[in-house]
């Protein structure tokens, strides 16, 4: 006689796949540009499979969206600091060289 496992319990609604949930954008978006955002990400991404597995598609799939948008704002802000550097950079280098010394 040989024991048959039963099946494991369907995960999410029947019929359903879960919607991304861009955990490796949240997490380069944290590592490369900008830190607070990035981990706002981490979480709303992290949501979304527990979501979806406990049968609440409406909060996975706005935990996705959630996830996108914090990972968006993260990659803008951190292109936009990356900018400003770069900026303040040259104007203090071309600054810098304006100088001129005379000798008496």
């Amino acid at each position: 006689m040989s024991y048959n496992a039963p099946p494991p319990p369907p995960s999410g609604p029947v019929g359903q796949t879960p919607p991304p949930n861009n955990l490796v954008w949240a997490i380069l978006t944290t590592l490369f540009c900008c830190l607070p955002l990035g981990v706002v990400s981490i979480v709303y991404a992290a949501q979304v499979n527990g979501k979806f597995a406990a049968g609440d598609l409406a909060g996975a799939q706005e935990s996705s969206r959630k996830a996108k948008q914090w990972a968006i704002w993260s990659a803008v802000v951190g292109v936009v600091v990356i900018l400003i550097y770069i900026a303040v950079i040259i104007i203090a280098a071309s600054s810098g060289t304006s100088t001129s010394t005379t000798s008496l």
